[in-house]
């Protein structure tokens, strides 16, 4: 396999993205209380993360959980069961619901069950709103020259990894903008990607899509920040996936050598800057695009 026909990065994907053993119920440092800082950012409040079967989503919902978030994970695949059961393990509170994010029936069902969740986590003090939404769910391309593009194929990833955003955002503003007791805690998530920013050769779908939700969130970000809902996006590089894990060699170091930091990013740290933005540490961040990519768009 070519490094053209890998995974294109920062795909936000579950069926492709399965989460290796590693941190559990996020990372949050045990001193983080001492110096200040709230080890518990999210407490009281509801999210929802679409795409969280593995990879970057099923990271940032186990993150949100060990934070204090009541999580709500949105997804086709099955496996985002697992999720929610290693959450509950660990002691946090979640709830898995089958969904199609192409499907606006399906996105305002998922957003109205997640807001009934957070309002009925008895004693810990659910929202029974939406307060987060990361946007994640996503598919990899076909990769070759436009020429010979199936047009069936370009509709399938722009209508999951663009229309699916939107979809996803709108039944979440629909919450979070009724919330008006709670101003200004709605923070919107949205997963782009560094070929969403930067082009790439034999990428045409993926590209379009991802430079669309980049574009997307700045739009709405500017459209909402007068009601204090704020709508950000990440762009991830390339990251370690049991994909990326199982390619040759030779491609591997090919990935590798485009990483300015010398190595793939891991799920974990993707969600790192998820839960930041998500967060009211960003409480002055809205319509950005951030990179997570290990400098490969600075270069």
């Amino acid at each position: 396999m070519s490094l053209a026909d890998s995974l294109g990065a920062g795909a936000g994907t579950s069926s492709e993205q399965t989460p290796d053993a590693g941190p559990r119920l996020g990372s949050q440092s045990t001193s983080d209380a001492g110096l200040g800082v709230d080890p518990s950012p999210f407490a009281g409040r509801t999210a929802v993360v679409t795409g969280a079967a593995g990879g970057i989503g099923a990271a940032t919902a186990r993150m949100l959980a060990a934070r204090g978030a009541a999580v709500v994970i949105g997804d086709v695949d099955p496996r985002a069961a697992e999720v929610v059961s290693e959450i509950e393990a660990a002691g946090g509170r979640a709830l898995s619901v089958r969904c199609d994010v192409t499907d606006e029936d399906s996105m305002a069902a998922l957003m109205d069950a997640a807001a009934e969740f957070g309002g009925s986590v008895g004693g810990s003090g659910g929202s029974g709103s939406v307060d987060v939404l990361v946007a994640n769910a996503g598919i990899a391309e076909r990769k070759g020259p436009l020429h010979e593009l199936d047009v069936d194929h370009w509709r399938t990833v722009l209508d999951i990894d663009l229309t699916g955003v939107a979809l996803s955002m709108k039944h979440a503003l629909r919450h979070m903008a009724a919330a008006e007791d709670r101003r200004g805690s709605g923070a919107v998530v949205a997963v782009s990607s560094i070929l969403g920013l930067v082009g790439q050769a034999n990428s045409a779908p993926y590209s379009a899509a991802k430079a669309g939700v980049a574009n997307l969130v700045r739009s709405v970000g500017l459209g909402y920040a007068q009601t204090g809902i704020r709508v950000n996006a990440v762009a991830p590089g390339y990251v370690e996936t049991p994909l990326t894990a199982g390619l040759d060699e030779s491609v591997r170091s090919q990935m590798t050598a485009r990483q300015p930091i010398g190595r793939l990013g891991a799920p974990e740290e993707v969600a790192e800057v998820i839960c930041f933005l998500a967060s009211d540490a960003a409480s002055f961040v809205t319509g950005v695009v951030w990179s997570g990519d290990g400098g490969y768009v600075a270069q």
